[in-house]
């Protein structure tokens, strides 16, 4: 199975990326979220991946994080959402919304996804909420810090002391979410700080 591409970005579409893999481009199925992240025709990127085999079709699905992918696994798991409607819960939830809505059971949150009814809300909610604590909120997309200037500084900072790169970053966009891009590097510290222990 495909687990992972680096490349260079091709093309992007709606929902997909052409990743061109030492001469061999790769269709790839993504979030709006994944496609956000991946930037520019032309620079180099990486997408975790996961091939979705059926009958009459073969689908490869690309994540900007691995925590995304776990949670389209998860999803997929869950009768009546397949990888379209997975994509589209992504494209509208953050992995850490997601992960607050199912331990919360806020089914409201996860039908702002097209496509998402009230009762398949309802019954994403309750079969992911026991799972919902197992995968790391961390692991979730954040938006891609610029670099450089006050959040590269925080992000630095929480490294030091003692968080994981990953774990820094997303932890200092929540921050930064939360804040406003103009926010001091003393007050994204002080709230990344808090949502990287919480």
């Amino acid at each position: 199975m495909i687990a992972k591409l680096r490349g260079l970005l091709d093309e992007t579409g709606v929902d997909w990326a052409v990743i061109d893999v030492a001469g061999v481009g790769y269709l790839v199925h993504c979030s709006s979220k994944t496609l956000a992240a991946l930037g520019e025709a032309g620079e180099a990127c990486t997408l975790f991946t996961d091939l979705q085999v059926s009958e009459n079709d073969m689908r490869l699905l690309g994540f900007a994080t691995a925590g995304e992918r776990d949670w389209f696994r998860l999803l997929t798991q869950v009768q009546g959402v397949g990888s379209k409607v997975a994509l589209a819960i992504l494209s509208a939830l953050g992995t850490d919304e997601l992960q607050r809505a199912c331990a919360a059971q806020d089914a409201a949150t996860v039908a702002r996804a097209q496509g998402v009814g009230p009762k398949l809300a309802s019954r994403i909610v309750n079969e992911l909420k026991d799972k919902a604590g197992a995968l790391p909120a961390a692991g979730g997309m954040a938006a891609p810090l610029p670099k450089g200037g006050a959040s590269a500084d925080a992000v630095s900072a929480l490294q030091n002391l003692g968080f994981k790169p990953p774990v820094a970053a997303a932890a200092v966009a929540r921050a930064i979410e939360e804040l406003g891009e103009g926010a001091a590097e003393g007050d994204l510290i002080r709230v990344a700080l808090m949502r990287a222990a919480g």
